[in-house]
């Protein structure tokens, strides 16, 4: 009780004007009207809030943890160069719940926080979260890595409310809507057999074969792009493992692999910013000769395997992502279909950067 009592004296009270959001596990929720000082449960929701903030996106954060600096090490430099303050928002861990420090975080004298729904949860973010209903914290949830084609929309929606962007939001929702459109009608009117295909996570960053996702996160937007996905049957969860043997025995048509190192690293897939593409298609062609399970492949030996900017699955850009696997899986269905140009509008758009890099591969002829 005195820690708490202690942690309570920390807080500023305010008089601010309270809103009621409902987030996205339903729960309704008052934060204050305009909301100055966020922590945000991962840093690399900096990725959607600078679809919808204008200038620096993490003018109003005051914490998050390290994981994009640690994931994506690329896009941070990207980040900071545009706007240097965001170096001087204080880290809080290396970006999982765990290792939020709730008397660290408390120092930073919140007035909201945002966290992102997992696939996994526990009783330690149970525990957070009482412990911040205690001392009068509101927490939010938005899903910008599970469920996306149910919850991007109203997480977006969200985060406009939160950051007083509204329109901001909508705006980027309508482009989004669209592109996802076009992939979905077109496959309605579709009606030749699916293809088979391999989703294979963080290829050359683990030693066994292979993570994948099947029920969530891509494995969700692969299946809604119309790949038979070969795993379906085996992983009942979003995640799970598919060994050498099985995929050689489903024999898919498409292989698809997922990689965000930077150009210092040789050892996993290199694809994202500031990545050239000659690099990323020798990047995916060595890492795949170096599996002997995954060249025997008749996807790999058909030159019909791609790798994909892993970081995709936890934002809203995989819209981009939805028109690579489209393309990939039924190349002639849609052969007009252009992601690159996607991108590029993404970026020009809604973005504070300058597009740069690659952001998938197809394996070289």
């Amino acid at each position: 009780m005195r820690f708490l009592f202690s942690l309570l004296l920390l807080l500023c009270s305010t008089a601010a004007v309270a809103k009621s959001v409902v987030d996205i596990t339903g729960q309704k929720v008052i934060i204050p009207d305009h909301p100055q000082r966020i922590i945000l449960g991962e840093s690399r929701m900096l990725y959607t809030l600078a679809l919808i903030v204008p200038g620096n996106p993490a003018a109003r954060i005051a914490g998050w943890p390290g994981d994009m600096a640690k994931y994506d090490a690329q896009s941070w430099r990207q980040f900071t160069a545009a706007f240097p303050t965001i170096n001087a928002v204080p880290q809080l861990g290396a970006g999982a719940l765990r290792d939020l420090n709730p008397e660290q975080l408390l120092t930073l004298k919140p007035d909201l926080i945002i966290l992102p729904r997992l696939a996994k949860s526990g009783a330690q973010e149970a525990h957070f979260r009482q412990l911040m209903q205690q001392v009068n914290i509101p927490v939010i949830y938005v899903d910008l890595r599970v469920d996306l084609l149910n919850n991007t929309v109203p997480s977006l929606k969200i985060l406009g409310e939160v950051f007083d962007q509204p329109q901001r939001a909508q705006a980027f929702i309508d482009f989004y809507q669209q592109h996802m459109a076009q992939v979905r009608d077109r496959l309605a009117r579709y009606h030749g057999a699916k293809t088979r295909v391999m989703l294979h996570l963080h290829l050359g960053r683990r030693d066994s074969c292979c993570t994948t996702a099947v029920n969530g996160n891509l494995g969700q937007l692969l299946a809604f792009a119309g790949g038979d996905n070969i795993a379906a049957g085996a992983v009942k969860g979003v995640f799970g493992e598919i060994n050498p043997e099985q995929a050689l025995a489903r024999r898919p048509q498409v292989y698809i692999a997922t990689g965000m190192a930077d150009a210092d690293n040789d050892k996993t897939l290199q694809l994202g910013p500031q990545i050239a593409a000659d690099q990323a298609a020798a990047s995916l062609q060595r890492l795949l000769a170096a599996q002997p399970a995954l060249s025997q492949l008749e996807a790999v030996k058909n030159q019909r395997a791609w790798g994909l900017w892993h970081n995709f699955y936890l934002s809203p850009w995989h819209v981009v992502a939805v028109e690579v696997f489209a393309k990939a899986l039924y190349p002639q269905l849609f052969a007009d279909l252009d992601p690159q140009r996607t991108l590029e509008q993404l970026y020009q758009r809604f973005l504070p950067l300058t597009l740069s890099g690659t952001f998938w591969s197809q394996l070289p002829q």
